[in-house]
């Protein structure tokens, strides 16, 4: 409301004759700058064609015909008959029945042949295993006869396998022995030990095993029964 009434009031007030008509401006449109006419470079040249040389054919010159080579016969020869050679003329001495002073002989032994002794049978591993697994049970034959159980043993209730190591001649002599794996109690392998003392002498060891050292197990067991 306030701007209508501020209208009301300015615009009597105005002269109309002050208001200046603004000028017709002419604007002149600038000419387009001419453009010169895009200028066409010449094409070049085609490429010449060059056309491959004909090499001309050459026709291969007929060889000579070969000259046939005619074969003389060659003349027969005679046969030649092989002469023999001239016997040896043998040269016959003569020697007198009588003879002066002969020389005594000489008679040289002949020397008897010498006879090879028969070769050594070989002994297989398998022999000597069997051999050794017999003779063992035959040891622990003569060492169970001496067997006796300690009574503190008995009392604790021990038992166990003493496993002895015997080391023999080729005859069976015992050289040396030893625990080789203990029952688990020393009063044990004490007693094996003695049990092999009192078997001495062993029995002969067999064939396949004389003749140089050997070394044995013998198992011997403890149990209550």
């Amino acid at each position: 409301m306030l701007l209508h009434g501020l209208l009301v009031v300015l615009i009597p007030q105005i002269k109309f004759d002050d208001i200046k008509i603004p000028e017709v401006l002419q604007v002149e449109l600038a000419k387009k700058p001419e453009v010169p006419p895009p200028v066409v470079e010449p094409l070049p040249p085609p490429p010449e064609i060059v056309k491959p040389k004909v090499t001309p054919k050459i026709t291969p010159k007929p060889l000579p015909k070969p000259t046939p080579v005619i074969k003389t016969p060659e003349p027969l020869l005679e046969p030649v008959h092989e002469v023999a050679p001239p016997e040896p003329v043998q040269e016959v001495i003569a020697v007198s029945s009588e003879v002066k002073n002969p020389e005594p002989t000489h008679i040289v032994p002949i020397a008897e042949p010498i006879k090879e002794a028969p070769p050594v049978p070989r002994i297989s591993q398998a022999d000597m295993d069997d051999a050794r697994g017999k003779y063992s049970s035959s040891l622990w034959g003569a060492i169970s006869k001496h067997k006796r159980y300690p009574k503190i043993a008995q009392m604790r209730g021990w038992q166990g396998e003493a496993i002895i190591e015997l080391q023999l001649d080729g005859n069976g002599k015992l050289k040396s022995k030893k625990i080789s794996q203990s029952s688990g109690y020393e009063a044990l392998d004490k007693q094996a030990l003695e049990m092999v003392e009192k078997a001495l002498p062993f029995p002969t060891p067999p064939e396949v095993l004389r003749g140089s050292p050997f070394t044995i197990s013998v198992p011997v067991p403890f149990k209550l029964e």
